[in-house]
């Protein structure tokens, strides 16, 4: 095991990529319907372009804050949170299960959960990677 030691200084990219790819593609895929989706949950069509554009954004903002700056990193990871949060309440929750199962087949949020649990990793580590003692 101790050769893959040597890739743990750049393992976070494995979760940086999963985190913005889920946001990136999420609010991309808004795009084409935002009103669609601000019906569907019953919201302002102003407060959808929103959570539209801060998807995007916070997505772009992972992956940019790991190339540049740590604050971009933890700014990007606070700002996931509350729209996690709002997706688990608004949208899971009136469904109640933790898991997807055929009474509720949208309800799981066990993949929000792990996403929070993801951004709140960035917030307190930002862009400290761990070290080897090679």
């Amino acid at each position: 095991m101790e050769s893959l030691a040597k890739f743990a200084p750049i393992a976070h990219w494995l979760l940086r990529i999963v985190l913005a790819s889920v946001f990136v593609y999420h609010g991309i895929g808004k795009l084409p319907d935002v009103a669609g989706f601000a019906q569907i949950l019953d919201m302002p069509v102003v407060v959808a372009w929103l959570v539209t554009f801060a998807e995007i954004s916070v997505g772009v903002g992972i992956i940019v804050g790991g190339l540049s700056k740590e604050v971009i990193t933890r700014l990007s990871a606070l700002a996931m949170i509350p729209i996690l949060i709002g997706a688990i309440v608004v949208f899971h929750w009136p469904k109640w299960s933790f898991v997807a199962n055929e009474a509720h087949p949208f309800g799981g949020m066990e993949y929000q959960v792990n996403l929070t649990l993801i951004a709140v990793y960035f917030l307190i580590v930002g862009n400290r990677t761990f070290k080897t003692d090679d």
